[in-house]
């Protein structure tokens, strides 16, 4: 819905203020402002001139030279044109060197066949305007300026304000359950509450005296389930002709094009009343009867646009006593429309069932101004008033002479929609203190009104139908800012769950390590555990099978996450992606005893990588870099070579106390191949529950240490075959509580020591948290440290 501001100001005696400032609160009380635009905002430079001489172009035989003086004061300009419509003496509108005009066309000054031109005379198309807009000028000339227009012709006056170019339009979106605020009034009524501003209505006031009209028209509505009201006012002595300035303006910033007074007042009294209205010559009414009926079976008529149409016995027209002569609330007939010959008319205002007019317009494909608004549900009450507005401005413009009385057929209820004013409840419904009073004084403003302990809803407010409607109309004038911010009692707080932050801190450090998340199907072939070697009596060959699998691919339900991620790392191989990290958190589906009984859905983590940069050891990393992120300290990695799917002598099983974390290692040559990876692909396991359940949420923090560490390293020779963490255990066993940190710095296999050995390099750093410790301390327990290794066959190194 488009408003002129302009003419909102004719209800609303809006003070000055920047028009954001107007947008933002008429948007914060409920009516959402879209867009604003000004008349004209692409013109500038252009003035009234006024041309003093025309004088043929030596050159050309259609261009004229003029001098054109836009300030008596000043030199004429010398303008040349190839317009053919113009006189001396005549006003028009003229761009000036620099000037601006709609499309950004830039005018300066410069020659037409070596005669200079210091600037352009403008044609109406030029000024963005047609001749509906000023109908004494032409398209294909010189727009010359009239009084009859309705111009002002002062010389250098902005064409702006010389032709009133200079309206400002706001765009609201307007919501279908305010149906009142599809009118200039409406959105009145609106600006006057936010701004707590007085409402100035006009009462339409008709002198008539053209005869009384009662019994000129037999008027019935024989389907009053879809029209409750219809009426009628005659206008004799019609007298087409353009439309003053003033309503033309007000029509063009609505986004109406102006056509004539008669089709101009029917427009603007929609605008301005949201009530549609239609006119047509009284002549075409046949035996002056009109009934307002459903259409019959394969009954047909032809609209003003020339397309004719089938109705059906749902859909309601307007006839005479042979024929239709409109589709009711869509669009009139061709033969009821106004001609030339035209003397009498007949003004129609009338209220139709939404519904009905909108299931009509989509079913003959005719949606207009008019159903758009009917299909939301208009106020019966307002077609009086409209009718009567309308027949007040034929009388204003000396459109024709009009008729004492109105035909009308009524059969709408007056009755007000009654809702208890229950200020306490909407007081807790809206978690305020507003006094009674206010809301009283707010509700009258929107013109409710007041009968005891009950609110009488205005008829034009089909929108507030409970109390609950009453707290929002309260609450938006009243002002959302001035509302305090509550939590909302009894509300659940939206904290995550403690499985939910550790799930949660397991993706943002799998995502830190660099892996990407992928996610795959629960659903797989029994085939995919033959190619990843599960031995034909692994127990996690047992399944849940799907008894209507979309194909035998997806037919069981995954005890095992390995072949998921292998065939997406697959996927990422043979489309050439030279490295891959991929991670997937998801269930693996164990079976439970009994055919009934659902399966255990197990969480699980697996991540897989290949590429390079990527190895065992890396794997290695990342596993223990997410442990100590959850603290987990219990656990441990031992060698393993009996695992189906990884390389027997690259790969280890991961524990945690006495329980199985996960397994970590190569996958087996064969089964990279089973999925086409020509290349080594790392991957490990972890059972969720398990990392869970040795995870510590709870963290205790501990003091800076006042007495200083001691460094000592300790460089062992051992079998080549024990692991490294079996050093590091034992060393931790002999170190006790004095053992604070300990890091590998180096392993050597070579030439300097025995086949079949190796070099381990340890940095140890020993710190007594009571004291300071002693040579007698350190060496003590170096010396325990040492028997430890000598358990297992190291030795210090010489």
């Amino acid at each position: 819905m488009n408003l002129s501001m302009r003419w909102l100001k004719e209800f609303v005696d809006l003070p000055p203020m920047p028009l954001r400032q107007f947008t933002e609160s008429i948007t914060l009380s409920g009516s959402k402002v879209e867009s604003w635009s000004t008349e004209g905002e692409e013109i500038s430079k252009v003035v009234v001139g006024k041309v003093l001489s025309l004088e043929r172009h030596p050159d050309s035989d259609h261009l004229w030279i003029t001098k054109t003086t836009v300030n008596e004061n000043e030199e004429p300009l010398q303008i040349v044109t190839g317009a053919q419509n113009l006189k001396v003496g005549d006003y028009v509108p003229v761009a000036l060197h620099g000037s601006t005009l709609p499309g950004g066309k830039k005018i300066k000054r410069g020659k037409l066949r070596g005669v200079a031109s210091n600037g352009m005379l403008c044609g109406i198309a030029e000024l963005g305007l047609t001749t509906h807009d000023f109908p004494s000028t032409i398209e294909d000339g010189i727009m010359v300026l009239t009084e009859t227009d309705g111009c002002k012709l002062q010389l250098g006056m902005d064409i702006h304000e010389a032709l009133g170019l200079n309206d400002t339009t706001v765009a609201f979106e307007i919501t279908s359950n305010r149906p009142d605020c599809f009118s200039v009034i409406g959105l009145a009524r609106e600006a006057a509450a936010t701004f707590h501003l007085p409402l100035k209505l006009h009462t339409p006031v008709v002198k008539g005296g053209a005869g009384d009209c009662t019994g000129l028209l037999d008027v019935k509505i024989e389907a009053p389930d879809l029209c409750s009201i219809y009426t009628n006012r005659v206008v004799k002595n019609v007298r087409v002709k353009p439309s003053p300035l003033w309503m033309r303006e007000r029509l063009r910033a609505m986004g109406v094009r102006p056509i004539n007074n008669i089709v101009d007042i029917t427009n603007y009294v929609m605008l301005e009343y949201g009530q549609p209205m239609h006119a047509f010559d009284l002549e075409s009414v046949q035996d002056r009867t009109i009934r307002i009926r459903h259409a019959k079976p394969g009954e047909t008529i032809t609209t003003l646009d020339g397309d004719k149409h089938t109705l059906t016995e749902k859909q309601l027209v307007i006839t005479d006593s042979s024929k239709p002569m409109a589709i009711a609330g869509v669009m009139g007939g061709e033969n009821s429309g106004i001609t030339d010959n035209t003397t009498t008319i007949v003004f129609e205002s009338a209220c139709f069932s939404g519904p009905s007019i909108r299931t009509t317009a989509r079913d003959q494909s005719l949606r207009t101004e008019a159903s758009g608004r009917y299909e939301k549900g208009l106020d019966p009450n307002n077609c009086i008033p409209a009718i009567n507005r309308a027949c007040e401005l034929v009388e204003m413009l000396d459109a024709g002479d009009v008729m004492d009385g109105i035909i009308v057929d009524d059969h709408s209820s007056k009755e007000k929609h009654r809702i208890r004013f229950e200020p306490d409840w909407t007081n807790r419904f809206l978690h305020t203190d507003i006094a009674p009073e206010m809301m009283k004084k707010i509700l009258l403003k929107l013109e409710c009104e007041f009968d005891g302990d009950d609110i009488l809803v205005p008829t034009f407010r089909p929108d507030l139908e409970h109390k609950a409607d009453i707290a929002e109309e309260v609450a938006r004038f009243y002002g959302y800012n001035s509302i305090q911010s509550k939590k909302l009692p009894g509300g659940a707080e939206g904290v995550l769950t403690p499985k939910q932050h550790f799930l949660r801190t397991v993706h943002n450090e799998m995502q830190a390590l660099g892996a990407d998340e992928i996610m795959s199907y629960s659903f797989i072939s029994p085939k995919e555990y033959d190619k990843i070697l599960m031995p034909a009596n692994d127990p996690l060959r047992t399944s849940v099978t799907l008894r209507n699998p979309l194909g035998e691919d997806t037919s069981i339900m995954r005890t095992v996450l390995l072949p998921s991620v292998l065939q997406i790392l697959s996927r990422n191989y043979n489309n050439r992606n030279p490295q891959a990290c991929l991670y997937e958190l998801a269930n693996v589906y164990l079976p439970a005893d009994g055919p009934d009984a659902l399966p255990e859905e197990r969480p699980t983590l697996i991540c897989g990588m290949y590429g390079e940069g990527y190895d065992f050891f890396t794997a290695k990393g990342m596993v223990e870099t997410l442990l100590a992120k959850l603290c987990v300290d219990d656990w441990d990695i031992t060698a393993c070579k009996d695992a189906c799917s990884y390389h027997p002598g690259r790969c280890a099983k991961l524990s945690a106390g006495e329980d199985t974390l996960g397994i970590l290692g190569e996958v087996h040559p064969t089964a990279a191949e089973n999925y086409s990876l020509d290349t080594r692909v790392y991957t490990f396991t972890l059972d969720v529950p398990v990392l869970r359940k040795h995870a510590h949420t709870q963290h205790t923090y501990r003091t800076l240490p006042k007495f200083p560490a001691v460094t000592r390293d300790l460089a062992l020779i051992c079998d080549a075959e024990v692991p490294v963490g079996d050093l590091e255990k034992a060393i931790r066993r002999g170190a006790g509580k004095l053992l604070e940190t300990i890091s590998v710095f180096d392993v050597y296999r070579g030439e300097q020591i025995s086949r079949g050995k190796k070099s381990v390099a340890f940095s140890l750093v020993l710190r007594s948290p009571d004291t300071t410790l002693t040579d007698e301390q350190i060496n003590s327990s170096l010396h325990r440290v040492m028997k430890e290794l000598e358990k297992i066959g190291a030795a210090l190194r010489e």
